[in-house]
């Protein structure tokens, strides 16, 4: 751990004693939940498409995997709720560092779960066939494979945090309820378009062979590193005068220069442990792959030697 970080008082960095907030800690993160009616109904509304759609395909006598279901609803649409409305929402735009917790659940974990949960491949079993043939359009169309097109996906999301945190677009995200939640669905997509044709199941554009997809998630970990220690670098606070406002008028706050450090710490630690995440679920993918591979090649060739063995 950097001596900087090794000797931040965490203690006073983890709470702050708030004006309508109880003291932060881990405990309010359970207890102070929020409810934004159209983040809820689109949550539930989406899950519960999700839901339906498996039903169907049970009800037909056909099998879904329940791991799919799981990492969708629970793992993707459960941990995005939890992201943006438990005591890490309450807190996300007093505290940097529960911010950047909320920043690296929307950007990596959410996209993750959601692709593994393989919602289109969910779509295109339960569809009508008009609707079907709309998707399959819009999965074959020049936008989906330009939104799939893996440097571009990199570019966009390696740069958006250092456009988020180094422009003004954070700075707006304090002051505005509406560039906050645009925030949040930017975090979310970004996330989605880079991962989604890497570690997704699902037939979508711009898939590459495994080893491409290792090193396109190994080339992200220098980059949150680099920002990282960036941000535990600056002198100049994230945000202009929003925390040192907080902090003269709101009470026990810590320091905000001290907490912008330990939101980059995290930023840093959390990156490269999400990353190494995401590894172990290719490395798992690749090695699947290969042995689904070998069983075709296997059951090809003892055609062949049936074939042959027929002709004699």
């Amino acid at each position: 751990m950097p001596e900087c970080l090794a000797a931040m008082p965490l203690l006073t960095l983890l709470h702050a004693d708030v004006p309508g907030l109880p003291r932060f800690g881990p405990s309010v993160i359970w207890t102070q939940w929020g409810l934004d009616p159209w983040l809820f109904v689109g949550i539930v509304w989406i899950a519960g498409a999700y839901v339906y759609g498996v039903r169907v395909i049970h009800r037909r006598g056909d099998r879904w995997p329940v791991g799919r279901t799981l990492s969708f609803v629970l793992g993707g649409m459960g941990l995005l709720y939890f992201a943006t409305s438990s005591g890490l929402a309450a807190y996300d735009d007093t505290l940097l560092s529960v911010h950047m917790v909320q920043h690296m659940l929307l950007m990596m974990p959410v996209p993750l779960f959601l692709a593994l949960g393989a919602p289109v491949t969910l779509a295109l079993r339960t569809f009508r066939p008009r609707p079907r043939r709309w998707l399959l359009w819009l999965l074959h169309s020049p936008l989906a494979r330009v939104l799939t097109f893996a440097p571009l996906t990199l570019a966009v999301y390696v740069l958006s945090p250092w456009v988020l945190y180094f422009t003004g677009w954070y700075d707006a995200s304090l002051r505005s309820d509406l560039v906050h939640e645009l925030m949040h669905v930017h975090l979310v997509l970004a996330g989605a378009v880079f991962f989604w044709p890497l570690v997704g199941v699902d037939p979508v554009p711009g898939r590459l062979a495994h080893p491409f997809r290792l090193l396109l998630v190994f080339l992200t970990l220098p980059f949150h590193a680099f920002l990282g220690v960036t941000i535990m670098s600056q002198s100049t606070l994230i945000g202009g005068d929003w925390y040192p406002h907080l902090h003269r008028t709101m009470g026990w706050l810590p320091d905000p220069l001290a907490d912008q450090h330990l939101a980059g710490g995290i930023l840093w630690g959390s990156g490269d442990l999400i990353g190494l995440m995401f590894f172990v679920v290719l490395f798992v993918q690749w090695v699947r792959s290969a042995k689904r591979e070998a069983e075709r090649e296997d059951r090809r060739l003892d055609r062949v030697e049936r074939l042959a063995g027929a002709g004699r």
